[in-house]
């Protein structure tokens, strides 16, 4: 894949990507294409995988730094139901 191929992938949003990447799948299960559309396919696949992965880790550290910011101390905090000074935190 070229690399502006991949450039312009990157900057597509987890929704966008998730949605391609939903395509891709039921497009390969569907037993119609030939090998080099399914490989073709399959790299497309893997690439929008990484995208998801890519968008998912650094939603991951923004709720990192904003759960730090709200405590003063790292890492998440849990939420149980029947907490509510939990819950109002």
């Amino acid at each position: 894949m070229s690399k502006v191929v991949k450039a312009s992938a990157d900057g597509i949003p987890f929704e966008e990507a998730l949605k391609k990447l939903e395509s891709v799948v039921e497009t390969m299960e569907s037993d119609e294409l030939p090998l080099e559309q399914l490989l073709a396919k399959f790299e497309e696949g893997t690439r929008l995988v990484q995208v998801c992965q890519s968008r998912l880790a650094e939603a991951e550290v923004k709720v990192q730094k904003l759960e730090q910011d709200l405590a003063g101390e790292p890492g998440l905090r849990s939420v149980t139901s029947g907490d509510p000074a939990a819950v109002a935190a």
